[in-house]
């Protein structure tokens, strides 16, 4: 049966994001499809990446690694954020993983084993993981890419970022051969000297900005909507919602909705946030509770079963985030599993 609530990704925007970001970035890009693509599904995304020229990606664990592995076959690089854990080589040696190792132990382990190809990660002062510059070992085969990650790429003017640049490129010259990758989504956006060998964007690809705000070159990929499933008039002085959390100062249409934080709309959400519907940007209004919200529709042309749109083309990812007091990662990755994924293009 039809969902109340779905959250349909328009693979044709996740196609067009990911030329820009080639296209501005003037290197290939890798796509970060971990956590299941930030909540979007890695399987039908990377597939459609595939189809759209990306032939290496990255995933956090090594479970996601097998399973994208299983639906994509043996032809695409696949690296292995986190590392080889202990016990995990021979994991990572069966679904041909290559692990992005953080740390001797790391680097050990994957050698006793002789698993072969993979990636080195140094710690250009995020102070997160990887080897930092002067504990980093010297060449070894194997190894065919050297990756870092900027911690401020969101802030063009912070100066850490060119320090960050710096310190990677002095680093990765100890390394001939191997594929070096350092920019992130924001770091796509900061200029040549820091594409090096390959990008690696995450959160453009799905719709987020690169500052953390909406940008015109990034088409939304997703759509959360959520059915209206009643309309009410509520007088002057009455309260909507757990703890009185919204009290009506004349008579208001409240539009009853079917999205909760079991859905991933965070309660955060109110008082500050907005949905579209009937054509206009509308206030949650009361508590956001476990399977609905209340939107104050004021005299729209709202009726039962239609459907708001809480984050998408016309409530864009970023100013929803930032209504919620968060970011467009933790928006995205929230929705459940509930949430029936529905894609497009």
């Amino acid at each position: 049966m039809p969902s109340p609530a779905t959250l349909t990704i328009d693979l044709n925007a996740l196609a067009a994001n990911f030329h820009t970001l080639q296209a501005v970035g003037g290197a290939p890009v890798h796509p970060v499809v971990k956590a299941d693509s930030y909540g979007l599904g890695a399987i039908a995304c990377a597939a459609r990446l595939m189809t759209e020229g990306a032939r290496t990606f990255f995933v956090a664990r090594a479970a996601e690694g097998e399973a994208l592995r299983t639906a994509l076959g043996p032809e695409p690089v696949i690296h292995v954020l986190d590392g080889c854990l202990t016990g995990h080589a021979s994991r990572l040696i069966a679904a041909d993983l290559r692990p992005v190792l953080n740390t001797p132990a790391q680097l050990a382990e994957w050698r006793t084993a002789n698993g072969g190809a993979c990636g080195l990660q140094i710690d250009t002062g995020m102070n997160r993981l990887g080897f930092r510059p002067e504990d980093a070992p010297g060449p070894f085969e194997g190894l065919t890419l050297v990756l870092s990650h900027l911690a401020c790429s969101d802030a063009p003017a912070e100066p850490m970022n060119a320090r960050q640049r710096d310190a990677f490129a002095a680093a990765a010259q100890r390394y001939p051969g191997a594929t070096r990758s350092f920019a992130n989504s924001g770091g796509v956006f900061l200029g040549p000297d820091y594409a090096f060998d390959a990008l690696r964007p995450g959160i453009c690809l799905y719709g987020g900005g690169p500052e953390g705000r909406p940008d015109p070159r990034i088409r939304a990929v997703a759509t959360l909507q959520a059915e209206v499933l009643q309309v009410r008039d509520v007088p002057a002085g009455e309260t909507v919602g757990y703890s009185r959390g919204f009290r009506a100062g004349a008579p208001t249409r409240i539009a009853t909705c079917a999205a909760g934080y079991a859905d991933g709309l965070l309660r955060s959400y109110s008082p500050g946030g907005q949905v579209f519907v009937g054509g206009a940007l509308r206030p949650i209004v009361g508590r956001v509770s476990m399977d609905v919200c209340a939107v104050d529709i004021g005299d729209l042309d709202v009726s039962v079963g239609d459907r708001v749109e809480l984050f998408g083309p016309n409530r864009l990812l970023d100013d929803a985030a930032s209504a919620a007091g968060t970011i467009s990662y933790e928006l995205l990755t929230s929705i459940t599993l509930r949430v029936p994924r529905l894609y497009v293009g």
